[in-house]
């Protein structure tokens, strides 16, 4: 991030991998040019099944405990971003808690809470605030919150529309 410029700098997106926010995150990269990575369980397992080839550069963790990939990806980002549509539960929760034990900077935004616009704005400030480069992007997974996909992929293409 260059503060100075006001401009998002994000080179790299990592994620789990899961089915929902993590692929939505996946996705919104590999069609904006911004390489992606992370850490996801071992086997590339999902809740849809194996991760998809066309995701390049995961490492699979030693064991299949979502906790660990999760404990990962908040070390090897320069900030986590959580979106969700409610309260935090399972996972999500785990990874904000752990990004606060961490130190490591995290935004939780919650799409029930204010405008998309607002949220937009607030993501992008983040990012630029906290110099950005590594964002890891965490949230539900599609059979917690089968429309998060979409609501994750059209904030984070807000965020980067913005000027």
């Amino acid at each position: 991030m260059n503060k100075e410029a006001g401009r998002v700098e994000v080179s790299r997106i990592v994620s789990g991998g899961q089915a929902g926010a993590d692929r939505a995150a996946f996705d919104f990269a590999l069609e904006n040019g911004i390489e992606i990575g992370g850490f996801v369980p071992h086997g590339r397992l999902a809740e849809d099944g194996p991760i998809n080839a066309k995701y390049p550069n995961l490492l699979e963790t030693n064991s299949s405990d979502p906790f660990e990939r999760t404990r990962l990806n908040v070390e090897s980002g320069d900030a986590t971003l959580i979106v969700s549509r409610g309260p935090l539960a399972g996972g999500s929760r785990f990874t904000l808690e752990f990004a606060l034990e961490t130190a490591k900077p995290v935004l939780h935004i919650n799409l029930y809470q204010g405008s998309s616009e607002d949220a937009a704005i607030a993501v992008r400030e983040w990012l630029i605030e906290n110099r950005v480069r590594i964002l890891n992007v965490a949230g539900p997974r599609s059979s917690e919150d089968p429309g998060i996909y979409w609501a994750v992929k059209e904030l984070l293409t807000q965020v980067w529309k913005l000027k």
